[in-house]
Formats: C-alpha cells, sequence, structure tokens
C-alpha cells in the first residue's frame, strides 16, 4: 500500500480522459465520457485527428449525457478546420453544456493534414492566427483581418450570443517553438507527455514561453497528454498497449523519445508496416523500452508515474490510448484507486 500523498508532498492533480474512436462506437465513446464524469475525472477530451470520429458530433452528445465533467477537443487545427466554424462551433456547445467547453487549437502533428493536400508546414503561423482571430470573435468584434493565411472582411463577426467571450482556448503544440508559443499564446497547453520522463522538456519550453511573454504562470495550465493502459495485470496492460504505440509512436518527437532512450529511426520501421498494411507484424516489433512510451500497469503503477509529472509541473493528465484491456475496467479503476489519491 502506497503512502499518503500528503505525507510525500505530492499536489493536487486534475484528471483528464481522451477518448479516441479505437475505444469503440461512437455511442461507447459517449457512454465513457459520462463514465468518467461519474468516476471523478475532471474533463473529457475528443481527439480532431484526420479521418477519425468527428469532434463536433462527439463532443456535442457527451454535453449532453453529462452534466459536470468539462468537455474539450484536442487539436483542431486551422488547416481543416476555418476559424469561422471553429468559434461558431465554440459558442454554440459552450452555450449547450452550461458554460463546460474548452476549446484546443493546434496539432501534435502536420503529417496527418498533408495526407489531403494541404501544405501545413507553417503551423505555427496558422495556430497563431487562428488563436487571435477566434479570440476576437468570441469577444464580439469585428474580425476586419489580414494576415498571412486569413484575409477577412468587416462582414466577419459573430451573428449570435456569446456566453463566455472569455472561453478558454488551449494550445495543442509539438517541438521546442511550439511549445513556447502555446506558453505565450494560449490559455493552456497540451503537450503529448510521451513518454512521461519527456514531460520536463514539455514544460521547461511551455514555461519559457509564459515567462516571455509576461504572463501568470498560476493562471496557465498544463494539460499534459499521456496514453495509458490501467489493469490488475501488469502484463495484458502491456500487451495492449503495442497498437497504441505501433500506430502513433512514428509520430512522436525526437526529444520525447530520446529521454528513455529510442530515436525516430527506432519507430519508422513500425510506420512502414503499418503503412503496408502488415499491422498484426508492427505490433509483435513493438519493443518494452515502447512500451514506456505509455503509462502502463497497475494502479499503483500509473499512480508512481502521475506523481513523476506532478513534480514535473504538469497540471492535469489527460489519460487517452488504449485505456486497457478493457476500458470500462480501467475507467473504474482510475476512478476508484487513482484519482483519489491525488484528490483525497
Amino acid at each position: 500500500m502506497m503512502e499518503n500523498n500528503f505525507l510525500v508532498g505530492v499536489r493536487r492533480m486534475k484528471f483528464g480522459l481522451r477518448l479516441i474512436g479505437y475505444l469503440g462506437s461512437s455511442r461507447d465513446l459517449v457512454r465513457f465520457s459520462k463514465l468518467a464524469e461519474d468516476a471523478g475525472f475532471d474533463s473529457v477530451w475528443f481527439p480532431h485527428d484526420t479521418f477519425m470520429h468527428n469532434t463536433w458530433v462527439l463532443t456535442t452528445a457527451a454535453a449532453e449525457a453529462t452534466s459536470r465533467i468539462k468537455i474539450a477537443t484536442v487539436g483542431t487545427n486551422p488547416f481543416t478546420t476555418n476559424p469561422c466554424e471553429v468559434a461558431t462551433y465554440a459558442a454554440t456547445l459552450d452555450d449547450l453544456s452550461d458554460g463546460r467547453f474548452i476549446l484546443s487549437l493546434g496539432l501534435h502533428t502536420e503529417k496527418m493534414v498533408e495526407w489531403t493536400g494541404i501544405d501545413a508546414s507553417d503551423y505555427m503561423g496558422c495556430t497563431r492566427e487562428a488563436v487571435d482571430i477566434v479570440r476576437a470573435l468570441l469577444r464580439g468584434e469585428t474580425v476586419d483581418y489580414s494576415g498571412k493565411h486569413f484575409d477577412w472582411t468587416e462582414q466577419c463577426y459573430m451573428r449570435m450570443p456569446i456566453r463566455r467571450p472569455d472561453l478558454p482556448i488551449y494550445v495543442s503544440p509539438f517541438g521546442q517553438d511550439f511549445l513556447e508559443l502555446s506558453g505565450e499564446i494560449g490559455d493552456g497547453s497540451l503537450p503529448m507527455i510521451t513518454p512521461p520522463e519527456a514531460a520536463n522538456y514539455m514544460v521547461t519550453n511551455i514555461r519559457r514561453g509564459i515567462e516571455r511573454a509576461g504572463r501568470d504562470a498560476s493562471k496557465f495550465v498544463i494539460s499534459g497528454c499521456a496514453w495509458l493502459s490501467l489493469s490488475e495485470s501488469r502484463q495484458q496492460a502491456a500487451d495492449i498497449m503495442r497498437k497504441m504505440v505501433a500506430y502513433f509512436g512514428p509520430y512522436l518527437e525526437e526529444p520525447a523519445l530520446n529521454s528513455i532512450g529510442l530515436s525516430t529511426s527506432d519507430m519508422r520501421p513500425l510506420a512502414d508496416m503499418i503503412a503496408s498494411g502488415n499491422e498484426a507484424e508492427a505490433w509483435k516489433s513493438v519493443t518494452p523500452e515502447m512500451i514506456r512510451l505509455g503509462i502502463t500497469g497497475t494502479p499503483n503503477d500509473v499512480i508512481e508515474q502521475v506523481e513523476l509529472l506532478a513534480a514535473a509541473g504538469v497540471d492535469e493528465v489527460s489519460f487517452g490510448g488504449p485505456l486497457g484491456p478493457d476500458p470500462e475496467k480501467a475507467i473504474a479503476l482510475m476512478g476508484e484507486k487513482v484519482i483519489p489519491y491525488f484528490h483525497d
């Protein structure tokens, strides 16, 4: 049995649940959002990934299925989604959810956007412009804007009531410069803390942006996006993490991989196998070292890894990925054994 968290000096941690399409049907994902609320999670997040379940539909359904938990997006990108659509979506969902919505703009890789033939190389500049535009629209301003990526006229303004002009906008970044930018322009940042050992790298760069902008760090939220596989059985938890690592591991950045002795060259064969349709071979090729990209194991194992994230300066852990061999059981275990450790 682990010591009480107050005795070892661990601060309170917030918890989010990040729901991706691999976990089940659209109805399953909405049902999981209600289970997360019942288990004591603070927020539920839906990634805005290319060619996957539509984030706007799922967040709307989740808002109707819940009453307390925050509803949020991860990485709504300004390339495939114009800021005018983003602003009206955010304002509408915030009204529908009684002020529970968090918007995230940005992306964790430009590669998936570029599948569509869109040049996403200036992802930082485009995200900066989109954040500026959406903020202005939510404040009720006329956005007669001329930038590199968006050129709008005086007809660009919201034609609907805005519940919260200061609706929080987090930035989903990757890479040192983008991490710094998230600290400069966001109300929060959603870095990928995969592996957990990369948290120090992520937090240091985000804080550098906060400091450069002269902002109050105490009002900024670092919500680290981790992969979770939780089970009473360590082996079962590790086995189920393989698919996540094989599919998404090749998109992780070099400094994050380096924190546990891996590199992008180690991950490249997995991407080649997935691209050729040999998914089963990719899963088998995931090594024990690669399993460490996620937070994997028993409730006590998860608690120990979350303690390290708290010590690194992460304010909230947004758990996504497989969740565990049984996602419903994993959500329940979080509510029974992990969340209370950091909240009680």
